[in-house]
């Protein structure tokens, strides 16, 4: 489990084409002493598996269902990425309850500035859609973050200046995709509704 909030931008610095999966090493500013073999760490919302690891990188080895319904199969070398540790017992809840299991692919489309703050408006696909609530939680591209508006498929965010700058949200540009996972109680309460 996560909270959304995240730690480190990390770096794509090597991508092979495995016998099995793709295998991405990534270089961090962790101290990846203290990451276990098998740690579960969130790549732009993304929960994987740590392989292997060097001084000042680890690696993970992504499926090919991973690569085909997330952006992580756009990596190359040079992407940077969200990263986030997995939570603790006892860690601060900064953000919400994140499972690193992206729904569905958002698109970007509109980002204005509003003050110090960015307004960024993300269309999401049918039906992921339907589980998106004014003022609930969100995680984009594994960010923790509230909903302001919902129209249509469509759903609007602000951007604070310390997320803009310590996330790659502030890279984005209209017509990018980005990895959503919708509010976990909102998918249960929907399953609940739809099973009642």
């Amino acid at each position: 489990m996560f909270t959304g909030i995240i730690t480190d931008i990390g770096r794509v610095r090597r991508v092979d084409q495995t016998e099995r999966d793709r295998r991405y090493e990534i270089e961090t500013v962790w101290d990846v002493s203290g990451i276990d073999m098998g740690a579960s760490i969130s790549h732009a919302g993304c929960c994987l598996t740590v392989v292997e690891k060097g001084e000042g990188w680890f690696a993970v080895e992504v499926s090919d269902e991973t690569l085909s319904k997330t952006t992580l199969g756009s990596w190359g070398e040079g992407s940077r990425v969200n990263l986030e540790r997995a939570a603790r017992l006892g860690d601060e809840m900064g953000g919400h309850v994140v499972s690193g299991h992206v729904d569905g692919l958002g698109r970007v489309v509109s980002i204005e500035p509003v003050g110090g703050s960015h307004r960024i408006v993300v269309e999401a696909p049918a039906p992921l859609h339907r589980y998106i609530a004014a003022k609930g939680s969100i995680t984009v591209d594994g960010v923790s973050l509230t909903v302001n508006a919902v129209e249509g498929r469509s759903f609007d965010l602000n951007i604070i200046p310390h997320t803009w700058e310590a996330t790659t949200l502030g890279a984005l540009k209209v017509g990018d995709a980005v990895n959503l996972e919708i509010d976990m109680l909102a998918r249960y309460l929907a399953r609940w509704q739809e099973t009642a």
